[in-house]
């Protein structure tokens, strides 16, 4: 059997044409026909058949496909070219699929038989093209392009799996294979034209021969509309829950050592709670079949019960026994009468009236708190005073707890100076690391405090590394933005993948979850926006969450309801986080007010308030007097 024979091609054109004037790049004219009909030209000799994958545009693409499958994503949302290969693997009817993107028109013609070599050779899962490049500095560097990649078809079910995380970066899946890379002399054969600039470079500067048969797209074909908006908070929480999971290894402490940390397993109670019925109330212990019926009847006291020594005498008809709180309920007693609801005490005798108690009152039954065997406190909770002192009852004084959570954490920037440093110009002292070492040691972390790293890709890289090898969980801050300093989201790509990094949420849009990993070691990655406000609101609505979860134990944030004492301006289709005070207004009704302005660089706002008015994603102004959500800060930061 051919190689040919073996090969589907699939065509990447999906994406939202936001570089080309809002015009798919596969659709633009060039040469004569079209970037796509090119790719079409190039592909073709290479592969038994072809399909093209697009999201937009569909009746286009398939006027130049002809009788090829046009494949719309399985996934919505313009998920990226894992969303693309998923729906080429779906289709794929041969045993391997050979991908390539529709801005890239000069790619090799015997691309599918040097991947397969590669494949073959090294018994791999997939095979992709690799080309030398050099750096600013001139120093060479190895390019991977994973978009000119030979895949099995029987890897579906993995990437499936991998795209059920909510994860979307290609290298993230690949690092799930075995991949061959093959080296290609000519890096230009794999460049994209990416810009109208670019489309025009090569225009002028290359002309070719357009493909036969191929007839052009309509170019000014109307696009869809533009960028989908950013993840929504509650999905991208979603997204981190179901990706996180508890870390397994535990410790045996005293119970002194307990306090705050996490239970590993269910308490379970070797005794009855209360070991024996005992008496809620100073008062006469008797029978309760002796009570009157009506009128009075009088009782003998025969001894008295103390806690701690009880009266082992059984009383007899009209016979009672003076017990204290917490004492043995004697021999043959199944009632107590409290010391007040007595008609008369003289000496040692006891008049009780009919109906002032009922048989069987004021006892407390052995094992009504607790039964022998039973669950006394669950695993997963974070033992508290109140925990402690009950497992104490139990007669347990060690207990099993999950280890303490590592947690590396550094800041990013140029601009920033530590605690000491000279304060140069355009310069701003770090404020983000105390504020995470504080959230993270009240939270119960291990925390590896590794300072200030610069704008630079190779110390970030070096830093990721070095925090994945000693911590469960990385955070930093800054460095998630589109800006051009911003390597963070880049170089996630390169040591692990990248959930998301872009949020419906104010303040904190810009945030990074994912896994980098280090050889062996790996470490869940939380990219916090740079500014202060924000950092502290990202940690809580996200990092917070996760962390406890690795621990084993509760995340759920508790919110209440309050009166907005003013108006509070609010766009849909974000959730924002204001800062506000929480008071009592005059008629008692819990009201909440906003601390002034809500720039998320302003600090001094967190410190001011005790809580956060939260204003979710499809909620609009909010009028004075009404009710909004606010998560309290007691007990949180």
């Amino acid at each position: 059997m051919s190689l040919k024979s073996k090969v589907t091609g699939l065509i990447l054109a999906g994406g939202r044409g936001t570089r080309m004037g809002r015009v798919d790049k596969g659709l633009q004219p060039f040469r004569g026909a079209t970037l796509v009909a090119h790719v079409l030209d190039r592909l073709a000799p290479q592969v038994a058949s072809v399909a093209i994958n697009a999201t937009r545009n569909l009746p286009q693409y398939q006027a130049l496909a002809g009788a090829s499958p046009v494949l719309p994503d399985y996934l919505d949302g313009f998920a990226g070219p894992l969303a693309g290969l998923q729906i080429g693997l779906q289709f794929c009817p041969t045993e391997l699929l050979l991908t390539a993107p529709c801005d890239s028109p000069f790619f090799p013609l015997d691309l599918a038989r040097r991947l397969h070599a590669a494949m073959t050779e090294q018994d791999a899962d997939m095979a992709m093209a690799v080309t030398m490049e050099r750096d600013e500095h001139g120093a060479p560097y190895r390019q991977p392009h994973p978009v000119f990649s030979l895949i099995k078809a029987s890897t579906l079910p993995q990437l499936d799996a991998y795209l059920d995380t909510g994860a979307r970066r290609m290298e993230g899946f690949f690092n799930t294979l075995k991949v061959a890379e093959v080296l290609f002399d000519d890096s230009a054969a794999f460049s994209n034209i990416n810009t109208l600039e670019e489309l025009q470079h090569h225009e002028r500067n290359a002309p070719a021969q357009p493909p036969a048969a191929l007839p052009a797209a309509d170019a000014g074909a109307a696009p869809r509309d533009g960028d989908p908006p950013a993840l929504p908070v509650a999905e991208a929480q979603r997204l981190i829950r179901e990706r996180i999971v508890p870390v397994d290894a535990t410790e045996t402490l005293p119970l002194l050592a307990a306090l705050d940390r996490v239970l590993a397993a269910d308490i379970i109670s070797p005794i009855d709670v209360p070991a024996h019925d005992n008496s809620a109330m100073d008062g006469y212990a008797l029978r309760g079949a002796d009570l009157p019926g009506e009128g009075t009847a009088t009782f003998k006291t025969i001894g008295v019960a103390y806690a701690g020594h009880p009266f082992a005498q059984a009383p007899q008809a009209n016979e009672c026994v003076r017990i204290m709180t917490g004492a043995s309920i004697p021999p043959g007693c199944d009632t107590v009468l409290p010391q007040e609801l007595a008609t008369a005490i003289d000496g040692d005798t006891v008049t009780i009236a009919a109906h002032a108690i009922r048989a069987g009152a004021n006892l407390r039954r052995a094992g009504e708190d607790l039964q022998a065997g039973g669950v006394a406190i669950p695993a997963g909770k974070r033992l508290r005073p109140a925990d402690m002192g009950l497992i104490a009852s139990l007669g347990i004084g060690q207990v099993g707890v999950r280890r303490r959570l590592k947690v590396a954490f550094f800041s990013t920037g140029d601009e920033l100076r530590s605690l000491g440093d000279k304060l140069d110009e355009g310069c701003v002292y770090d404020s983000n690391r105390y504020t995470l070492f504080g959230m993270l040691t009240r939270l119960g972390c291990d925390v590896i405090d590794m300072g200030v790293v610069k704008d630079d890709p190779q110390a970030l890289e070096a830093a990721l590394r070095g925090a994945a090898r000693q911590a469960d969980a990385i955070i930093t801050s800054g460095g998630v933005s589109e800006g051009a300093a911003d390597y963070t989201r880049d170089i996630m790509a390169v040591l692990g993948d990248v959930a998301f990094w872009k949020l419906a949420m104010r303040p904190g849009r810009p945030l990074a979850f994912g896994k980098i990993q280090a050889g062996q070691d790996s470490a869940w990655l939380f990219g916090l926006p740079g500014n202060p406000v924000a950092v502290m609101v990202s940690f809580y609505m996200f990092a917070r969450p996760a962390l406890l979860r690795m621990m084993g134990g509760e995340s759920a944030l508790q919110t209440v309801q309050a009166r907005a004492a003013e108006a509070i301006r609010k766009r849909p289709g974000r959730t924002e986080y204001q800062r506000g005070i929480l008071s009592t207004g005059s008629d008692g009704v819990p009201q909440v007010r906003l601390t002034g302005a809500q720039g998320s660089g302003i600090l001094r706002s967190m410190s001011e308030a005790n809580c956060i008015v939260v204003l979710h994603h499809d909620q609009a102004n909010v009028a004075a007097g009404e009710m909004v959500e606010l998560m309290l800060f007691d007990g949180l930061v």
